[in-house]
């Protein structure tokens, strides 16, 4: 299967990589890195091999990334790249996502400068396409939250999401949170016909467990604040509770807890007045705070 090798797919790779460390580090790309691009996953996987393999990038991947030593490339033309994944030569929509996964990266010396001239003169195809962020506003609520925290799955964001609004009704009074859930009555949460998932924003916001979403009314808000107690809760604590009260994180699945609760505050945002986002960022503690302003 041959894959174009894009300028401006690559300039963003780069750019990411190295505004995210310096190091070898895990990186995430969602949906909008590539605003009005979309490369498939294949293209995507396709481009970091291309910058591995000419040491742009030092990259490390999961599973096989070929079937043999022969498949490898040498991108004689660099601007066609042959990306092959466990002999599944031909197929459609390139790797199979369980044969190989990016999972960290940094520049190396030669991408670095590469880097320095394509910020010089950027690539031409960066001028083509919207430069505004994909519209989500009228995308139902937990397709918002799949999308920009790179979940997979709609209970997946379900469930993180009702994590995530726990957190932040521990930290609020309970005439906050009623005026909260006042304002996410009627906005369901998907159209859909699955009583799983057929609900208002507002019940999630309550809380699905009847008996957690009823210590939480009667009980005094925690504190935002750092250090020892059970009633307090600043960044750390705000963060860890998401990642490990998901259900999700019984599997083993790794939360990109700052990307999951950033994804959960934008969809929110999107179905509060002003009145009600100006009230919620004065419970939440600082870097949380930063997360729920910049969403």
């Amino acid at each position: 299967m041959t894959i174009p090798l894009r300028e401006d797919v690559a300039y963003i790779i780069l750019k990411k990589i190295n505004e995210t460390g310096q190091e070898l580090h895990p990186v995430k790309f969602t949906a909008d890195d590539f605003i009005g691009r979309e490369p498939t996953k294949a293209e995507l996987l396709g481009h970091l091999d291309y910058l591995n393999q000419k040491q742009y990038i030092n990259a490390e991947f999961s599973g096989n990334a070929y079937g043999n030593q022969e498949d490898v490339p040498d991108a004689v033309n660099p601007k066609e790249v042959d990306f092959r994944v466990a002999n599944t030569f031909g197929s459609s929509d390139g790797p199979l996502p369980h044969l190989i996964t990016f999972k960290q990266a940094e520049l190396t010396e030669k991408g670095r400068r590469m880097l320095e001239k394509m910020e010089a003169k950027p690539p031409e195809e960066l001028k083509e396409g919207p430069s505004v962020p994909i519209a989500t506003k009228d995308m139902p609520f937990l397709e918002k939250v799949m999308l920009k925290s790179g979940l997979e799955d709609l209970f997946d964001a379900r469930d993180v999401t009702e994590v995530v609004y726990r957190v932040m009704r521990d930290l609020m009074t309970t005439e906050a949170s009623d005026r909260v859930a006042e304002e996410l009555e009627n906005k369901e949460v998907l159209p859909t016909e699955d009583k799983a998932l057929k609900m208002d924003v507002a019940d999630l916001w309550k809380d699905t467990n009847p008996i957690v979403g009823f210590l939480s009314r009667v009980r005094p808000p925690f504190k935002k604040h750092h250090g020892p107690g059970l009633f307090n809760i600043d960044d750390d604590r705000f963060l860890f509770r998401v990642k490990n009260e998901a259900p999700m994180a019984k599997t083993g699945f790794d939360l990109d807890r700052e990307q999951v609760v950033s994804a959960v505050f934008s969809a929110t945002k999107e179905e509060l007045s002003q009145e009600r986002i100006q009230e919620i960022a004065q419970y939440l503690p600082g870097r949380v705070r930063e997360l729920w302003d910049a969403a």
